[in-house]
């Protein structure tokens, strides 16, 4: 590894987004970019290098998943992507046996592997399961984006920067996520005390929150430049120790007592992968809701044993 060097298996809408998002935040000096239509990686890999005058000095190559195993970080976009008015859980029988796939190429591979394919969680699961790596070296993008659209969706309302509003979504990467209110603060302040602020706003956001990946499907066919920028970013937190808190999806060490499965909560994550799983202060009813996700997902993971 002697190169800073990541990798990306899919090319499709989603793995296209994370590369552009990749080079123009410089995180890598080899981008390895791989996709089961390897005309459609070579294409690509041939138009990322076309733009090198404008950003930082990468070399990019389509290549094998085997030739990403020295890779410092991997992500994994590959699998069918939704169709209107389907859950990402509809996902499962088909991405299930792409991530076995995969896996079985990744032997040797010790580095970070960050799983963006859906269902998030699910796969997250699998691929520790699948590669043998540490729970903490396998990461799911999970709820980061919906804590991002949350956020946004607060400070519009409230016309203040979304990077000042505080608020996590939490549990699974989909219908059975809920949001933390009582957790919520603008500027240290209690969301649920700030001016203006009334109770009917927390389903109606939760549900908006829920609902945004189908909308935009429903739209233009898929989700991806947001995706995009949550990957590199993540990415650009690990890759640099920053020690970060932030909603990504892991395996759950047994302490927290939701069981074996993968989900969001916020974690520190650092150069080593998900340093520490945060045990929340919540409310009964937030309790309750999240161990109702938590079951979900175990049944999710255990329809495909």
């Amino acid at each position: 590894m002697s190169k800073h060097s990541i990798g990306i298996i899919g090319m499709g809408w989603v793995g296209s987004s994370v590369a552009i998002s990749i080079l123009q935040r410089g995180l890598c000096q080899e981008l390895l970019i791989n996709d089961v239509r390897s005309e459609i990686a070579e294409g690509e890999a041939m138009d990322l290098n076309h733009g090198s005058s404008f950003y930082p000095a990468c070399d990019v190559y389509a290549a094998d998943i085997e030739e990403m195993v020295h890779c410092h970080a991997i992500v994994v976009t590959a699998g069918r992507g939704g169709r209107p008015e389907e859950t990402r859980l509809d996902l499962l029988k088909d991405n299930i046996a792409i991530a076995q796939s995969i896996s079985q190429k990744l032997a040797g591979f010790q580095g970070l592997l960050i799983i963006v394919a859906n269902p998030a969680d699910v796969l997250t699961y699998y691929y520790q399961q699948f590669t043998g790596l540490p729970a903490h070296r396998v990461i799911g993008t999970g709820t980061m984006l919906d804590t991002a659209r949350l956020r946004e969706m607060v400070g519009t309302h409230f016309t203040i920067d979304p990077r000042s509003i505080h608020a996590y979504a939490i549990g699974e990467h989909g219908d059975s996520q809920l949001v933390l209110w009582s957790q919520a603060t603008i500027g240290g302040l209690a969301l649920r005390k700030w001016p203006g602020w009334e109770p009917t706003l927390e389903s109606d956001i939760a549900e908006k929150v829920r609902r945004a990946a189908g909308e935009i499907i429903r739209r233009k066919g898929a989700t991806n430049h947001a995706i995009g920028l949550v990957t590199a970013t993540l990415l650009k937190w690990l890759l640099r120790g920053e020690r970060r808190v932030i909603a990504v999806s892991s395996v759950l060490p047994p302490h927290l007592g939701l069981g074996e499965v993968a989900l969001s909560l916020p974690s520190v994550v650092s150069s080593d992968g998900v340093m520490e799983v945060l045990k929340l202060r919540m409310e009964s009813d937030e309790e309750a809701r999240l161990k109702v996700s938590a079951e979900v997902l175990r049944t999710a993971i255990a329809s495909v044993r």
